[in-house]
């Protein structure tokens, strides 16, 4: 059983690759990114040694998919989306220590040296096995080059080495009915030869280490899956794949063949971390193989099964690595109440959230912590986001800020004043806040980053109650030096939320300390206020009488109505496309004879007029000029039309339609309409203008 470390020495955290085939959306910030920052930025804050390691996963079968669906090359998609995603993350001030790529160089080299260790050590049993093969391309099917039904569920889109519906991963010759991404063929069975990680060999240790030893201390979630997967007998997994895109297989014999990419992918951390220390001037190999480092992998559930059983297998074939502490994956976060879906465009993508809600990081930061899918799948809605800004960024940590540095200006000149006697509800408070860096530090070791973020708003609620119920603007008029005491201990709170925020709300962490002017970078050394997280609990004085702070800057703006609507319309049209996409063609109707077709009379005729049809939202009123005469048509077009939109608009008329009723007018002809991608209708129309009464044949 693995030995638990009590005070661990340094720090490695990891963050699962995304993938180079597409932007970073909320669900991958919710799920892994937010939480792995929080964690690292706490640590750091109380002065630990902290390795967070990043980068791009670039060797995924989804890269040459999205190359040939966009007629580029892998490396064009790759340095793409590498550039997008890199930047995202920078400006949404996720900290890594380092941001790699699988495509570097020294990692090419490291995961080649890894697979060549175990490899030499008789780690990985070869096997010529059947797989899925398309003539047609003339190559092997790799996992995501193959749909079929899903063993388990029954899902009739599940890949070939996982469905994306019940999160089971498979084999590819497990689908049911199986087909080609490629052609859409059936595909045959072809032999091929590759590596397999015997998993079955691990077993023994993976039940020691994870189902006796993590049984307490990792979430259910996470223990539940790993669980099941034992239970059920581990088997071989390959290690290679039939590809050109990868890392070559550095064996004989193995021409053709690259490293599979779950294999590749997470010696990727061990890559990064050897770039950043190079950098840093540190050893690599004290973050990943002494005992006295905790490492802590941040993931998804989705990547459960590759961080809890099948990297920690490799790395204890390997033998000098440590294993990770824990890994508190995240459940799936879903948006307005559908599962997020980038094939589908389903999502909110952080580099257009950053480009449509300028300086306003944090209050995505804020509203994807407090909503975490930490236990089970959640759900972000724009309203809500909206909520959590006006409500609690606005309403209790903005207020109360505002408040503090307003009435600090106004009384004192902005010059912190020195207090008088303690009252006994001064006394309480000062206590009370010198308790949160401990209970959320508490919340933040133990993953739980929601209730973290809630006891940062419940030090904002402890600082506004304190003015509500002090009432300095009131006191003021009676007593000056009793409110002196009221404004320096507001000035504390305002301190201490200013140092506790920072790992969850970054930027407006780093504008509320220049407005209170305790780091600010004009200030020289001498009389610069610095405070660290352990301060917040040791100091009694967290800013000092006679310290100087700045004039008043709003730290969060209200989100009204119209843009969180823009944002609604925005899904709504994705929503729509999604729909036209998928709508499946009608299937031809019912022979007829040419003589059957020649009783159409279908004619081009001119919009005169156009009014709605009282007490209707779909019918409109027109007249139209068809060449042979001025007719009267009710048509239900006007949830796409606007009437004064429309005269003098051609269109296709059958006039010799029998003349019917509708709403008590009388309707003689039908105008043909077709539907839009965004579910609008559209008119049937001549390419160029042509004399009214036009036969159409």
């Amino acid at each position: 059983m693995e030995k638990r470390m009590s005070a661990p020495k340094r720090y490695t955290i990891t963050s699962a690759l995304p993938y180079t085939n597409g932007p970073i959306h909320i669900g991958h910030l919710a799920g892994v990114y937010v939480p792995a920052d929080i964690y690292a930025r706490y640590l750091r804050g109380i002065g630990k040694d902290v390795a967070f390691i990043g980068g791009s996963d670039e060797h995924g079968v989804a890269i040459p998919m999205r190359a040939k669906k966009e007629g580029v090359s892998p490396k064009d998609i790759i340095d793409k989306y590498h550039t997008i995603i890199k930047k995202s993350f920078e400006d949404f001030g996720i900290s890594f220590d380092n941001y790699s790529r699988t495509s570097a160089e020294i990692h090419h080299k490291t995961a080649s040296e890894f697979f060549t260790k175990l490899y030499n050590d008789g780690e990985f049993v070869e096997e010529v096995t059947a797989q899925l093969y398309d003539a047609e391309a003339d190559q092997f099917l790799a996992d995501r080059f193959v749909v079929g039904t899903c063993p388990k569920c029954g899902f009739e889109e599940s890949y070939g080495d996982q469905c994306e519906n019940c999160g089971t991963s498979h084999n590819a010759t497990d689908l049911i009915n199986p087909k080609s991404a490629i052609t859409g063929n059936v595909p045959t069975v072809k032999e091929t030869k590759h590596w397999f990680l015997p998993l079955d060999k691990h077993e023994a240790f993976l039940r020691e280490w994870i189902l006796e030893g993590h049984k307490k201390d990792w979430k259910p979630n996470v223990y539940g899956q790993v669980k099941s997967w034992v239970e059920d007998g581990l088997r071989p997994r390959a290690v290679t794949r039939d590809l050109d895109w990868g890392i070559p297989v550095p064996v004989e014999g193995a021409e053709g063949k690259v490293l599979y990419v779950w294999f590749d992918a997470p010696i990727g951390y061990i890559s990064s971390t050897k770039e950043w220390a190079a950098r840093e001037g540190k050893n690599w190999e004290d973050y990943w193989k002494k005992d006295d480092t905790k490492m802590v992998h941040f993931i998804g559930k989705d990547n459960i099964v590759f961080h809890c059983i099948i990297f920690p297998s490799m790395l204890k074939a390997h033998g000098d690595y440590i294993l990770p502490e824990n890994v508190p994956a995240n459940e799936f976060l879903n948006l307005e109440g559908n599962k997020l879906s980038t094939s589908k465009n389903w999502a909110v993508w952080l580099h257009e959230y950053l480009e449509e809600f300028p300086n306003q990081q944090d209050v995505l930061r804020y509203t994807l912590t407090a909503n975490a899918p930490e236990s089970k799948d959640n759900d972000f809605t724009w309203k809500d986001f909206q909520a959590k800004n006006n409500n609690e960024l606005v309403a209790i940590f903005g207020n109360f800020i505002n408040r503090v540095v307003v009435l600090t200006n106004k009384y004192y000149s902005g010059i912190v004043p020195a207090p008088n006697n303690f009252s006994e509800v001064d006394e309480d408070v000062l206590a009370a806040v010198k308790e949160f860096p401990n209970t959320i530090g508490k919340s933040i070791e133990r993953y739980r980053f929601r209730e973290a973020s809630q006891e940062l708003i419940n030090l904002a609620r402890l600082g506004n109650k304190y003015l509500a119920d002090e009432e300095p603007w009131k006191v003021i008029k009676v007593d000056e030096e009793r409110v002196k005491t009221i404004m320096y201990v507001a000035l504390q709170i305002a301190t201490a939320l200013a140092v506790v925020s920072e790992p969850f709300i970054p930027f407006t962490s780093t504008k509320l300390k220049s407005i209170l002017n305790v780091s600010s970078s004009d200030s020289t050394k001498e009389n610069r206020i610095e405070n660290s997280w352990n301060d917040v609990t040791q100091k009694d004085i967290l800013i000092p009488a006679g310290h100087q702070i700045n004039k008043a800057e709003l730290l969060f703006s209200k989100i009204e109505d119209k843009t969180i609507d823009a944002q609604l319309a925005k899904l709504e049209a994705t929503k729509l496309s999604n729909e036209q996409e998928n709508k499946v063609v009608e299937p031809q109707k019912e022979t007829i004879e040419f003589d059957d077709f020649t009783k159409l009379d279908i004619r081009i005729g001119t919009i005169l007029e156009a009014e709605k049809v009282a007490k209707t939202k779909k019918l409109l009123k027109l007249k139209v000029n068809v060449g042979i005469d001025t007719r009267t048509i009710v048509s239900g077009i006007a949830e796409s039309f606007s009437p004064k939109d429309i005269i003098g608009q051609q269109v296709s008329v059958l006039v010799n339609l029998a003349p019917r009723k509708i709403r008590g007018v009388e309707s003689q002809g039908m105008i043909l309409m077709t539907d839009t991608p965004d579910g609008k209708l559209a008119f049937i129309e001549p390419e160029k203008m042509v004399k009214d009464g036009q036969q159409v044949s």
